[in-house]
């Protein structure tokens, strides 16, 4: 594997791929930037944290570059430094995961003997407690409105409705619906069920609602597809044709494709992909639905990150501001 000479630039982090070291760790020699490479290779094994980490890594170390700073004069103050600059540029949570790659890094590094002492360790992150998320999300009303809009006379309007279906009724990351395979969608007994691919490699299975298992029946048999077990559910289309291919979507392009149906339905501009799965938890809520089995459905480690999603108390908090009589 070879290791290419750059200044301040970690460019491509994917197993086999080309690497560009930032100076700081070129400087520090082989063993340095062997470690370096192994944390992004065989430390990391999520494809979208070992990006983050990675332009977190990038980011620091241009930053200790540009001050003259080498490995082995890395002191907590001087990571201290580095996140107080951040906190003039970033979110407070994009600075906890700047500071988490960082100190990740640097813990790495000392069990492979490379530093005595991990220098982020002590430094404290910006304090960032909420208890409403951000993302926007839709009405049952409009939910249905967009679910509706979509000419499903094409195997593309199909397609992008058992997607955006199965991400409502399942709680789903667009992550693991596009990581699917058509066998992910499988019979057990009389019930249809949905296998979802989580972080860490982990697998997730939930019964497909009613109307999603419509939705990707019709959608499966309009595209030919059921008898390719191991082809991805979710395909890509050919061009501006709907002769789909045998690639995946990706994120952005369910992305691109949400924005666009979002545009026809005359729903905010601001609905992202992650927007169906809050919908999905706080419309199972206000029919009765509990956060433990929300937070089951959605396979959340803790409770407290499925409350984020709950937006039943938003109608409540409004009505009583209306109290407010002047």
């Amino acid at each position: 594997m070879a290791l290419r000479n750059t200044k301040t630039e970690l460019a491509t982090v994917q197993p086999g791929g080309a690497f560009f070291l930032p100076a700081v760790i070129q400087d520090a020699g082989d063993q340095a930037a062997k470690r370096f490479i192994e944390f992004f290779t065989a430390n990391i094994r999520n494809p979208n944290t070992r990006q983050a980490y990675a332009r977190a890594a990038r980011d620091f170390f241009a930053w200790c570059d540009a001050h003259g700073l080498t490995l082995d004069r890395l002191q907590p103050v001087v990571v201290a430094s580095y996140i107080e600059t951040l906190q003039t540029e970033l979110s407070a949570p994009s600075v906890k995961q700047h500071l988490a790659a960082i100190r990740m890094l640097f813990d790495w590094l000392v069990v492979g003997q490379v530093l005595p002492m991990n220098p982020a360790a002590s430094v404290r992150g910006p304090k960032y407690v909420t208890q409403r998320g951000k993302t926007p999300v839709l009405s049952a009303g409009d939910a249905r409105k967009l679910l509706d809009s979509i000419n499903t006379s094409t195997v593309v309007g199909l397609r992008d409705r058992a997607l955006i279906g199965l991400m409502v009724y399942s709680f789903a990351r667009v992550s693991a619906v596009v990581g699917m395979r058509v066998e992910d969608y499988y019979q057990n007994g009389k019930r249809w069920w949905v296998r979802l691919h989580e972080k860490g490699g982990k697998f997730h299975e939930v019964p497909a609602h009613h109307n999603a298992g419509a939705y990707v029946d019709a959608y499966i048999a309009a595209a030919g597809t059921a008898s390719d077990k191991k082809g991805y559910l979710f395909r890509t289309a050919e061009g501006k044709t709907n002769v789909l291919t045998a690639r995946p979507m990706t994120r952005s392009d369910v992305l691109r494709m949400i924005k666009r149906r979002a545009e026809d339905a005359e729903l905010p501009e601001n609905i992202c992909c992650h927007t169906f799965r809050a919908t999905g938890i706080t419309a199972y809520l206000e029919n009765g639905g509990t956060i433990e089995n929300a937070q089951a459905i959605a396979a959340h480690e803790s409770p407290r990150t499925t409350k984020l999603y709950d937006r039943t108390t938003d109608a409540i908090t409004l009505d009583e501001v209306e109290r407010i009589v002047i």
